[in-house]
């Protein structure tokens, strides 16, 4: 069990940096990570949104002492994303793990050829 957390810990402090690195919440690690581990699509999902309330806060605070934050447009961004959160978890509750596996790795890999090819 302590290994356990300690595993959890790392990955967190990995997933954490990268996250206020690039201005992710992390979940694009950790989701993969739980699913790794076992954990169910809906299972990975909710647990990872509890990482990045964690990971999200601590960026916050730091990027405000940077004078990085642009309050506005993330309140605004905010409230938008939470009009949208009923819907999303309600349409996960009807994915099967191997259906989400796919659809996730190709968000993922159209991310990552935007990102790449974008100039």
């Amino acid at each position: 069990m302590i290994l356990k957390a300690i595993i959890f810990i790392l990955a967190g402090f990995i997933i954490g940096t990268g996250a206020s690195f690039a201005g992710v919440g992390g979940g694009f690690l950790i989701v993969p990570f739980l699913l790794f581990l076992g954990f169910t699509c809906q299972k990975a999902v909710g647990t990872s949104f509890m990482a990045i309330l964690i990971i999200s806060v601590a960026a916050l605070i730091t990027h405000n002492k940077l004078a990085n934050v642009d309050y506005r447009t993330g309140i605004l961004l905010g409230a938008g994303g939470i009009l949208g959160v009923p819907l999303g978890a309600k349409l996960l509750e009807h994915v099967s793990d191997a259906s989400f596996r796919r659809i996730f790795a190709f968000v993922l890999l159209g991310m990552a050829f935007y990102l790449f090819f974008k100039k």
